[in-house]
């Protein structure tokens, strides 16, 4: 029980990390939505174990939370006009990033999900600039 809950709350803290990057540039899923979805999957993964302790196939239950997921993700993401202008994506991969995050915590794998939380910041934080300056090329 205190294992599930160190995961429970460590798929929240790294979720809430991918969310403030999003809060900080004012996308519609921030701090709240990252922190629930990754917390859900840890929570997902723990009640797969549960249910079938000592399992191999918990597999199923990693390709439900990925596959679910990406339904909410594509609920953030905009066709905004008859032309190519598409907004969200970027949101709705942090999203489904972030139920990777909570599986890999409700897996026990902390440090693939802290690597995978650091990473994303990075590129999340790093790469925003280089972006911008080639929409302006274009």
């Amino acid at each position: 029980m205190a294992e599930t809950l160190v995961q429970l709350v460590l798929a929240l803290v790294l979720g809430g990390l991918l969310g403030i990057e999003r809060r900080l540039y004012g996308r519609w899923a921030d701090v709240r939505t990252h922190m629930m979805v990754a917390m859900g999957a840890a929570m997902f993964m723990a009640v797969g174990k549960h249910v079938a302790p000592g399992s191999d196939d918990i597999t199923r239950v990693v390709q439900g939370i990925a596959a679910g997921v990406g339904f909410l993700g594509a609920g953030t993401i905009l066709k905004l006009s008859d032309q190519l202008e598409v907004k969200g994506l970027t949101t709705a991969s942090s999203i489904w990033l972030s139920a990777g995050v909570g599986t890999a915590a409700g897996c026990g794998a902390y440090g693939l999900a802290l690597g995978a939380t650091v990473i994303s910041v990075a590129v999340l934080v790093v790469l925003r600039p280089l972006e911008k300056k080639l929409e302006r090329r274009d």
